[in-house]
């Protein structure tokens, strides 16, 4: 079996943990966070960054920061994983749903200034399987109406919008760094900012809001979170993050063997790229559009019988129970890429061979 996306181990994370365990170092106090959190940061080029144990933690100490709490409303895509959102309601606050991009999957910004209202705080977009919002266009409508930008980079490690980084481009962003992402820690995540008081609140809630003015007490002045990622995992991200670059040298080779390699199948439809991103595709989506031989589902079932393991784009989270009820606009895109995207394998370690393999099987059902 080919698999979409799993791990690849292949550099000092043995050795990192092994001084972790050797040392004791092995919670949240140890110095491998420390040393994980400036690498990132001097990598993405961010001023400032914490870790915490996954990426949605991140996500909800971001909305925290910056602001959001009950009845507030965030503007978000629906096509997204279900964290994203969730960490919205943790604060009581609202999602409110916007459309995607019929090219790139990701929210469109030509739908996001009809949704706005007086209850609306922040705009959260999403760079789905690592395609990079059109971001100069989300700060414009956020600065006209005083809105947070809290970019949601769980699965663009690696990109970039216009010379920037995916997740250094708003007031805050957050990775993932889970164990079938570019990077992994195992489970764990991090947030980005350039505000020094966003980061301090950050670090300060992520510590359970311990009070270090309370010298040698335990002292809480709000309620805080037990969000610190452990020294473990830091240690893992360390030995992943000093890889980095050969990673996204394969995925890029990845979609660049799916691009040669299916462009000519008809009613497969691939990712577009824009000329001023620089995208690393976490996963590789395609759409299966209407005259192809077999259907969405279909196709996923003959694939899985030839060996290889694939993934439905995401179900449109405004069609769920827990989300149903939320405001939104015209979601027909969102809906129309739903029903037809699924993901190709992407793991770091998959060979040419299975590459070309996968793409023998698309073109001759």
């Amino acid at each position: 079996m080919i698999p979409l996306s799993i791990p690849e181990l292949s550099g000092k994370e043995i050795n990192y943990i092994k001084e972790c365990l050797d040392s004791g170092w092995v919670s949240s106090t140890g110095p491998y966070v420390k040393l994980f959190e400036e690498r990132f940061k001097e990598y993405v080029g961010a001023k400032f960054a914490v870790a915490a144990i996954n990426g949605t933690s991140a996500l909800h100490l971001a909305l925290k920061c910056a602001g959001i709490g009950e009845g507030d409303e965030v503007i978000v895509p629906s096509l997204t994983f279900a964290a994203t959102v969730n960490a919205i309601k943790y604060l009581g606050a609202e999602p409110v749903f916007a459309d995607v991009s019929k090219d790139t999957y990701v929210l469109d910004p030509n739908n996001i200034e009809e949704l706005i209202g007086q209850k609306t705080k922040a705009i959260l977009p999403v760079h789905l399987y690592g395609q990079p919002v059109e971001m100069d266009r989300i700060l414009e409508i956020a600065g006209k109406f005083g809105l947070k930008v809290i970019e949601d980079a769980a699965q663009s490690l690696g990109s970039k919008y216009k010379g920037k980084y995916t997740g250094t481009i708003g007031n805050i962003g957050c990775f993932s760094f889970n164990g079938n992402k570019l990077i992994t820690t195992g489970s764990g995540g991090m947030l980005v900012t350039d505000d020094e008081k966003i980061v301090e609140y950050a670090l300060y809630l992520s510590t359970q809001a311990k009070d270090p003015n309370y010298k040698g007490l335990f002292y809480h002045s709000e309620v805080g979170y037990n969000y610190r990622m452990s020294n473990i995992n830091a240690a893992m991200g360390l030995a992943q993050l000093e890889d980095i670059e050969r990673r996204i040298q394969i995925k890029n080779r990845i979609s660049g063997i799916y691009d040669k390699n299916l462009k000519d199948i008809d009613n497969i439809v691939l990712p577009v790229k824009k000329p001023y991103c620089e995208t690393t595709f976490w996963l590789y989506p395609i759409l299966v559009e209407e005259g192809y031989p077999l259907n969405k589902l279909r196709l996923m079932e003959k694939l899985f019988e030839f060996g290889v393991e694939t993934r439905s784009f995401f179900m449109p989270l405004h069609l769920m129970k827990p989300y149903k009820h939320h405001k939104h606009g015209m979601m027909g895109i969102t809906e129309h890429v739903s029903n037809h995207g699924i993901n190709l394998p992407s793991s770091i370690g998959i060979c040419e061979e299975d590459l070309i393999r996968i793409c023998k099987v698309l073109g001759t059902v």
